[in-house]
């Protein structure tokens, strides 16, 4: 029977992840685990989640059951633990007789600490007899919002969890999720029957990474490329609403010269593992995806995340951009957006109601939730104040520093009220009865039949904007909603179909009347080549790092990782690599000080990275 030494908690976690302090709310987690009690734990990605599971399992030296939604995501865990020297198994549709029996028989004779299982595999008599036999006394529940009708990735199968307590009422139940408003961490704690769980809820704020929301302008490749440019040879995902646009953009990137793979439900599911296996092993740079891709993503590296049109809620945003950066290190979040990508999702998300009769409490969540991002989208303030905010919690600074309000990529216009004003006075010429595209169409002064028909050319504010693009008055128009000075209205017309008109509020009078003002802003103008501007975070994650340094342990980490068929964080991550990078340490010794270095890890890699710094060094 293989037992771990006995030593105590912080011993357990520095000799197998190499980790010598604990991150906020890690150690309280832990607690709540180690003593039975059933918590719900909220911590931002790359927050250290799973060591709050695995480390009781390993301290404690018995079973803990791990739920997690995918076969790839379990075998990447599965992989990690055991590179650090830790008993891990995973039971799958995937696995042949013999596989399950051989896992079987590791369980029965107490070499596992973590066993991985898909929540419908979970309920099988079968297994819940194998659970009930090896007395697991501690469930762990990743991704657990999937439970919650109300949170932004539901899945039905994971509903069967409620089995949970009924089935093994002496065994603790912990939730583990990156991302949950208050709705959703209570509606994880009624359907999983947490029994006066701890809750813990991190920062939100995701310091390491850097947002930007950038109005979608001219071709779309070229707004694509000039990210991508900027992050040459390093992991990059690309989320599109379509799969058509998914393939496009894909075959495009691939001429370009990038390394790029598509994911979408369309393909088949080898060629979805294939994509999943060739971005987790670094083979392919970037993956041109819909929202069907990311859950399964383990790789600590992704150093930007770009969206060619805004997501359908925060929490969808929140969970795609934060798998980047996942290893603490600086990491860009872009997306590029369009006042119609509200409506193109708005009718996507009724025709999927319509199809699957879901409630009318399902459609209204799901517009609320596309009216909050696109608010997010439109605003004026600090995207990490906004996404803070958003979550319930307070932000501090005035400036982060971090995203394109804080970094100047954006500049107020001047005279904004007056611009405001010849805005909400033509909607109030109008009579409150037309959309943004016939009010832009007058403020331009555009000699349109549409609107000689109507007389509207002949209106006091007809060209009181003609000096401004058509995209620039949509834009404040969109702006000055997102401040409540404006809002829409549904009309439903005699066909059937819905559209939409502005209608003024008290809000807009005071805008009137000079008594309230706003704030309206437009692009800065870069000079022709001249790059976006890198964050403080971006500057101060490269501080003493030597980057040839970097980019030969970067080099021997992937010949490693090919060696024994692993993805190369598995071998150590980006922040470890950056580490040595600085330090230098000159012995084996030395090298058990850098995160990330356990004793497995520097008994199976340490003389080969030593061999690189030494040599480089001379």
């Amino acid at each position: 029977m293989q037992t771990e030494p006995r030593l105590c908690l912080t011993g357990v976690i520095a000799h197998h992840w190499g980790i010598r302090s604990f991150r906020p709310l890690q150690r309280e987690a832990i607690d709540a685990v180690l003593s039975g009690r059933d918590s719900l734990v909220v911590l931002p990605t790359g927050g250290g989640k799973s060591l709050c599971y695995q480390a009781p399992a390993v301290f404690r030296q018995e079973t803990t059951v791990v739920i997690s939604p995918l076969i790839s995501l379990m075998k990447d865990q599965v992989d990690g633990l055991r590179s650090s020297g830790i008993g891990a198994v995973q039971l799958d549709s995937s696995q042949t007789p013999e596989e399950r029996i051989a896992c079987g028989r590791e369980l029965r004779q107490g070499r596992v600490r973590l066993l991985f299982l898909s929540p419908e595999r979970l309920v099988q008599s079968e297994t819940c007899e194998l659970l009930k036999e090896l007395e697991v006394r501690t469930f762990a529940i990743d991704e657990a919002h999937c439970i919650s009708h109300w949170g932004h990735d539901f899945r039905p199968e994971y509903r069967q969890l409620r089995k949970l307590k009924e089935i093994f009422p002496a065994a603790s139940v912990h939730a583990y999720t990156a991302t949950a408003t208050e709705q959703v961490r209570q509606d994880i704690i009624q359907q999983l029957g947490l029994v006066n769980p701890e809750i813990l809820v991190g920062d939100f704020d995701r310091k390491n990474l850097t947002y930007r929301v950038v109005s979608r302008r001219g071709p779309l490749l070229r707004q694509v490329i000039d990210v991508v440019d900027r992050h040459r040879d390093e992991g990059g995902i690309i989320y599109c609403i379509r799969r058509s646009d998914v393939d496009e953009l894909t075959q495009a990137l691939i001429e370009h010269g990038v390394k790029a793979l598509p994911y979408h439900a369309g393909l088949t599911s080898q060629q979805r593992s294939q994509t999943q296996e060739a971005f987790t092993d670094e083979k392919c740079d970037v993956v041109v995806a819909t929202v069907a891709f990311g859950m399964g993503i383990d790789r600590s590296n992704v150093r930007y995340v770009l969206h060619t049109a805004m997501p359908k809620s925060l929490e969808h945003y929140q969970q795609e951009t934060g798998r980047a950066g996942r290893d603490g290190l600086a990491a860009e979040c872009v997306l590029l957006y369009s006042g119609a990508d509200f409506f193109t999702w708005k009718a996507v998300i009724e025709q999927s109601a319509a199809n699957q009769n879901a409630d009318t409490s399902f459609l209204q969540n799901a517009i609320a939730h596309l009216r909050e991002i696109d608010r997010y989208c439109r605003s004026a303030l600090c995207r990490h104040q906004l996404l803070v905010h958003y979550f319930g919690q307070r932000y501090e600074s005035d400036n982060c520093g971090a995203c394109d309000m804080c970094m100047g990529d954006t500049i107020s216009v001047p005279n904004a009220l007056e611009v405001a004003q010849k805005i909400l006075s033509c909607v109030a010429r109008v009579k409150e009865r037309y959309g943004i595209g016939h009010v832009s169409s007058i403020l331009r002064g555009e000699n349109l039949a549409a609107i000689r028909e109507k007389g509207h050319d002949k209106l006091s504010v007809y060209g009181l904007l003609k000096e401004s693009s058509q995209h620039d008055v949509r834009e404040w128009i969109y702006q000055l909603i997102s401040q409540g000075a404006l809002f829409f209205e549904d009309i439903q017309s005699v066909s059937g179909h819905t559209y939409s008109i502005l209608r003024l509020n008290q809000a807009s009078w005071e805008v009137m009347r000079g008594t309230r003002s706003v704030r309206l802003i437009e692009p800065a103008k870069l000079k022709k080549g001249q790059p976006a501007k890198a964050s403080s975070v971006s500057e101060k994650s490269w501080d003493g790092v030597d980057k040839e340094l970097f980019e030969k342990l970067r080099a021997l980490r992937r010949r490693l990782a090919d060696e024994r068929r692993v993805p190369p964080y598995i071998i150590f991550n980006d922040a470890t690599l950056r580490e040595l990078a600085t330090v230098k340490p000159t012995s084996l010794v030395r090298m058990l000080s850098i995160s990330g270095i356990g004793d497995t890890k520097l008994r199976d890699f340490g003389s080969h990275f030593l061999e690189v710094i030494v040599e480089h060094s001379r």
